[in-house]
């Protein structure tokens, strides 16, 4: 009795779930690029749909679902490297949004589009890949990776209260509301000014 509990191992205090810094580091990045496209969509609704000629239904229909599904998927990929159900997604979202930059410089150059910022299309691009770079960084890193393959060790046996799924249902519904929110919402604006319409009878 007494040798079989000198034999047994010493508890530690070493916490397995203890996320490494690079994963979070990419969960945070993750995050911010959705809420910073989620506030500039919201912000540039408002000249799409004032814009002169309007544009086709078809075209904002598009622009729209791109940037929610962009938007989702940042916020899944953030979501999935803080559980450690995989670093693929993140990754391939910054692959993607390389590709998107390389499409826009090539139609930058060749139709003379005007940048909304007087910096130059060299510097404006080095600028806007920093992010997916570094996100290509963080999946990529040592740490990132031994926590994805150590995913299915950290799952509890009891069932989880909060399905994955459910949480990137749950962004989804988030994201499809608040577009619609924005795209319901009418901008009142008197005519020449630009200014907000006033609800006070004009003689009062």
């Amino acid at each position: 009795m007494a040798t079989s509990v000198l034999d047994a191992p010493l508890p530690t205090t070493a916490d397995p779930q203890r996320r490494p810094a690079a994963v979070l580091l990419l969960a945070a990045v993750c995050m911010l690029e959705a809420v910073g496209l989620l506030a500039g969509a919201l912000t540039g609704l408002d000249g799409l749909m004032t814009a002169t000629p309007q544009p086709p239904g078809l075209l904002v229909a598009a622009a729209l679902g791109g940037l929610a599904a962009w938007i989702v998927l940042c916020a899944a990929g953030g979501l999935a490297a803080l559980d450690g159900s995989g670093h693929r997604l993140p990754a391939g979202v910054a692959c993607g949004e390389i590709v998107l930059l390389a499409a826009l410089a090539v139609l930058a150059v060749g139709s003379d589009l005007a940048l909304p910022t007087t910096l130059p299309l060299p510097a404006l691009l080095l600028l806007a890949l920093a992010v997916p770079v570094g996100k290509l960084m963080l999946t990529s890193a040592s740490a990132t990776v031994a926590w994805t393959a150590a995913g299915p060790r950290r799952r509890p046996a009891e069932p989880p209260v909060t399905h994955p799924r459910t949480r990137l249902v749950t962004v989804v519904l988030i994201g499809l509301a608040l577009g619609a929110l924005a795209v319901s919402t009418p901008v009142g604006t008197d005519a020449g000014t630009g200014a907000p319409a006033s609800s006070t009878a004009p003689g009062s």
